[in-house]
């Protein structure tokens, strides 16, 4: 039996579609390994699957119709499982997004930094030392979930969500960081604001990131955010990135 089999269990989630759950803590070499194993389950099966959903610890595999024999199809993904590979074949990049940490953009900003006995700095620097792993995109479209984050940052989320958290607020829930992407009602606390578009239906590609991609949050003052809001607005701006 290989690791694979160990890995991951593979449960019947409705008549067309089969969790591939993973068995242990969602890390980088786990996010990529599910990376490859749902493009190889995509290339394999073409047009008889619809989607192939990720999350942090597994894909949810669906179907074109029902499946008949259940048992058959999982010894299928299992053999895909155990087909060899390079992890790394697909092409991710490292994106610089910037983040305004003001109260005056984030009212939130100063009771986080109350209830976690930090100043604001101390926020800042934990926040933007990172390399974020973008584990999976969902919620909302182009909200992206990134691992990754400073432990001294970790915060329960709220016990009543916010009516309305605004677009381009950049949140802290648990032990995760992510960016609304339109106004939202959410539980997690604003720390900042970027003028990035995460999420735009009028280009090609609406959220430019992809799952396995890295992000690193960069600190601007609001003048600077000011800037780039214009630049977004007249669509000449595009966020630094490099290849991994």
């Amino acid at each position: 039996m290989s690791k694979k089999d160990i890995r991951f269990q593979y449960i019947r989630y409705s008549e067309n579609t089969i969790l591939v759950k993973g068995l242990t803590t969602i890390d980088d070499f786990l996010h990529k390994e599910l990376l490859f194993y749902k493009n190889k389950i995509e290339n394999h099966y073409n047009k008889v699957i619809v989607e192939v959903i990720l999350s942090f610890n597994w894909l949810l595999v669906i179907y074109v119709s029902a499946i008949e024999n259940f048992y058959s199809e999982v010894l299928q993904l299992k053999s895909l499982a155990r087909k060899g590979g390079k992890l790394d074949d697909h092409e991710n990049r490292l994106w610089k997004i910037p983040v305004c940490y003001s109260s005056k953009l984030t009212p939130e900003l100063t009771y986080f930094a109350e209830m976690k006995s930090l100043s604001v700095e101390e926020i800042i620097k934990a926040h933007t030392t990172p390399l974020y792993t973008v584990f999976f995109i969902g919620f909302l479209p182009g909200f992206v979930y990134l691992g990754g984050l400073n432990k001294e940052l970790v915060t329960p989320r709220k016990s009543t969500p916010s009516p309305k958290i605004e677009k381009g607020t950049v949140a802290i829930g648990g032990s995760q960081t992510g960016v609304y992407p339109c106004d939202s009602p959410g539980g997690w606390y604003g720390i900042g604001k970027t003028p990035v578009n995460f999420f735009d239906v009028t280009v090609s590609k609406p959220c430019f990131v992809s799952p396995g991609d890295k992000i690193q949050f960069i600190s601007i003052d609001e003048c600077v955010y000011n800037d780039i809001s214009i630049l977004i607005n007249s669509k000449v701006y595009q966020p630094e990135s490099s290849i991994l």
